[in-house]
């Protein structure tokens, strides 16, 4: 099918063109059977999924890049974060990713979803736990902008998107809905929502820009300088799934996939950066979520600082001294205090 790489710009161009718009983002696997199609309406005779080549598809790809490409458009591709399946997807690649939503989508509506964005990549994503991702209810709370509205970063730039008179629960949730259908944003089984390979793509300098802290390195003296959006050390994509050095002020992540390929090649399984053992057990993405079970020790410590405080003043009504027990119970609770600070 070498004959087709010379073919000039034609129907069947404007087909697979039309095809990849109606999806915003495609995989080789899924673009067979649509060329396939093409090629038997093409050539009048049929032809199998399994026939249409790489070099097919890709000749294809460059094709309609060349057409696109004077209207600021462009077909992308990056792998998948978990399945490191290639994905492609028409970006534009000059004008700001929020403005663009507004062709589709309410002032209000991109107020909220500058709010999911916050959420993701600010309140979830602390050196402790990198989330990076929402579950359904708490997009939905995010219906509504908080009563002293945040018009700042964490870095002081005003951003697009932040204020909005809210919008209801309800609304909340078809909207984060079509994020999914637009192919913003995937829904995991267990219900938490991430951005998608296009979005990774299409909002990497706005992320970056948005949420990392830049220009301060010169007053950073200890090289903690913050990084909120981070990239993986093998891959230099965005990482919002995968692993991270066990060592918190160490800035190497690695998607799980990465892993295996870069450790394949090394000694010894230790971080790139600072030499620290890496465990495989210290996450980024939801699975990050699961270790809460640090607050809710503390919280069970203010439940054993107020028995204690009773004990105490019992023993006190009483004439007695502080009960042994109630001592090391204080104690107890004070080592738990600094263990959730040391982390």
């Amino acid at each position: 099918m070498s004959d087709r790489d010379e073919v000039a710009y034609n129907n069947s161009n404007r087909a697979f063109l039309q095809a990849f718009l109606a999806r915003s983002t495609l995989t080789y696997e899924e673009a067979k059977p649509i060329l396939a199609a093409i090629f038997t309406a093409q050539e009048k005779r049929e032809t199998l999924p399994e026939d249409v080549t790489e070099a097919d598809f890709n000749a294809y790809i460059a094709a309609a890049n060349h057409v696109i490409s004077p209207y600021d458009l462009e077909i992308r591709s990056t792998y998948h974060q978990t399945s490191r399946t290639r994905i492609y997807a028409l970006v534009n690649s000059t004008s700001d990713p929020i403005t663009q939503l507004a062709t589709s989508h309410s002032a209000d509506e991109i107020s909220f979803l500058k709010r999911v964005l916050d959420a993701m990549f600010e309140m979830h994503n602390t050196p402790r736990r990198e989330v990076m991702a929402i579950t359904s209810m708490q997009a939905t709370h995010l219906a509504k902008p908080p009563v002293e509205q945040r018009g700042e970063t964490q870095n002081g730039s005003t951003t697009q998107g932040s204020g909005g008179a809210g919008i209801t629960m309800g609304q909340a949730e078809r909207t984060m809905g079509a994020m999914v259908e637009e192919g913003w944003f995937e829904k995991s089984r267990k219900g938490y929502f991430n951005l998608s390979p296009r979005a990774l793509m299409e909002l990497r300098g706005w992320l970056m820009e948005t949420y990392n802290d830049v220009g301060d390195e010169e007053e950073e003296e200890d090289g903690a300088r913050v990084l909120k959006v981070k990239l993986c050390y093998a891959c230099k994509e965005i990482i919002t799934v995968g692993q991270r050095c066990p060592k918190r002020s160490c800035q190497c992540r690695l998607h799980d996939i990465c892993t295996q390929n870069f450790f394949r090649v090394q000694k010894s399984k230790k971080c790139p950066l600072c030499k620290t053992d890496w465990t495989g057990n210290d996450f980024v993405g939801e699975r990050a979520a699961a270790g809460t079970d640090k607050p809710q020790r503390r919280s069970g410590g203010g439940s054993n600082a107020r028995a204690t405080q009773m004990v105490v003043a019992e023993a006190s009504s009483s004439g007695g001294e502080e009960p042994e027990a109630a001592g090391r119970a204080r104690e107890g609770g004070g080592e738990q205090e600094e263990d959730d600070e040391d982390g």
